[in-house]
């Protein structure tokens, strides 16, 4: 019996492509066929990388050319693997309607990190931005406090036929913390599995909404936290907070450095400094450099990155805090304008690295030392 390439190409349009669903023809898997008498090479490639759909996509091949050409036809058969090229998973993906996610860290704790954090989301706030902030400094978790909401708890709502958590609103601000699920007179003695399992809650089952910024304000220092974080969403950007001082300033470095390490790759916006100076409410006019002057200000400058600001020592930024109605609520003051002052610079970097850098992707650990995009 005699036979054609065209009568061998009709016998594989009844051959199924492995995890497909379409006929290998209509995938377009068959590559050459070559005839040689009663030889036939059949050049083939699936997506399937396991041994069974190998071997099954070549029996079937030779199956259906015996059965519906020839059963005396040599059939041989060459498969190649070659998977199909999966795209990294960037911001916006991983939860949908939040456009930035800037993660807000400091080297050392007691630098003024979550004062930073809840004023300048309550700035963004003010400027008209939907904002929300996560508190994921799990050990020490401050925000109910400054945001004058720790005896409220989140509700469970329905979304989409799921229950989520609906976030804490205040000051135009959402806000989600372990503080809100634990004794506060109680420690929180968790390790970091447990700690991060609690934080992707808090990420992944709350009904946020739309967000133009969800600030995530991480405990102080680098470790199992911050990887989490990286972890489980792509980062747009970090800010750094600082106090001027040398140790505090050794640090932030340190700090930055985390962020820029070659696997994980999120931008830093800049710095700010915190307590750079002390200025009497009697004196408003002068300045007491306490910790050291322009320490962040040269830090910045060594490390290629922006100073945000400068946020003075002032007796009304703890007594706001302590009550829970963040400073930045004022609506005049050298306090609101400094807050304000680092919110546009942040901005201004925020929009150069969205214009100049690629979507920052979520990071999967690889081994103890380092991570690596997913």
């Amino acid at each position: 019996m005699s036979f054609s390439k065209k009568d061998i190409y009709e016998a594989l349009e009844h051959v199924t492509a492995p995890g497909e669903g379409k006929s290998l023809m209509e995938s377009g898997s068959v590559g050459n066929v070559v005839i040689f008498g009663k030889e036939v090479i059949v050049d083939v490639t699936i997506s399937n990388p396991s041994l069974q759909a190998k071997k099954k996509t070549e029996v079937e091949i030779m199956k259906v050319i015996h059965d519906r050409v020839d059963e005396k036809i040599d059939v041989k058969v060459n498969v190649k693997v070659e998977a199909p090229k999966q795209e990294p998973i960037i911001r916006g993906k991983e939860i949908p309607g939040i456009k930035n996610i800037i993660a807000v860290a400091s080297g050392k704790g007691g630098v003024g990190k979550s004062t930073i954090t809840a004023n300048l989301a309550v700035t963004l706030a003010k400027m008209g931005f939907q904002v929300g902030v996560l508190d994921a400094d799990v050990y020490g978790p401050s925000m109910p406090i400054m945001f004058d909401v720790a005896k409220e708890r989140p509700l469970s709502v329905q979304v989409e036929g799921r229950s989520k958590m609906q976030p804490i609103e205040n000051y135009g601000v959402k806000l989600l913390s372990l503080g809100f699920f634990t004794d506060p007179n109680q420690a929180v003695i968790w390790r970091g599995a447990m700690a991060s399992k609690a934080l992707n809650q808090m990420i992944f089952d709350a009904n946020w909404g739309e967000l133009d910024f969800l600030l995530v304000d991480l405990p102080p220092g680098t470790g199992d936290i911050h990887l989490s974080m990286v972890q489980a969403v792509p980062i747009t950007g970090a800010v750094i907070v600082s106090t001027p001082q040398n140790i505090a300033l050794a640090d932030a470095k340190r700090g930055v450095a985390m962020f820029e390490q070659e696997n994980i790759k999120v931008p830093v916006l800049g710095i700010i400094e915190n307590m750079s100076y002390f200025t009497p409410a009697e004196l408003p006019e002068n300045k007491y450099y306490i910790f050291g002057k322009d320490g962040a200000k040269f830090l910045a400058e060594d490390l290629g990155t922006e100073l945000l600001g400068e946020i003075p020592l002032v007796q009304s930024i703890r007594e706001a805090g302590d009550v829970g109605r963040p400073v930045a609520m004022q609506e005049d003051g050298p306090l609101q304008s400094a807050f304000s002052e680092s919110a546009k610079n942040m901005l201004t970097q925020l929009v150069k690295r969205n214009e100049n850098l690629p979507p920052t992707e979520i990071v999967r650990i690889t081994t103890m030392s380092g991570c690596g995009a997913k």
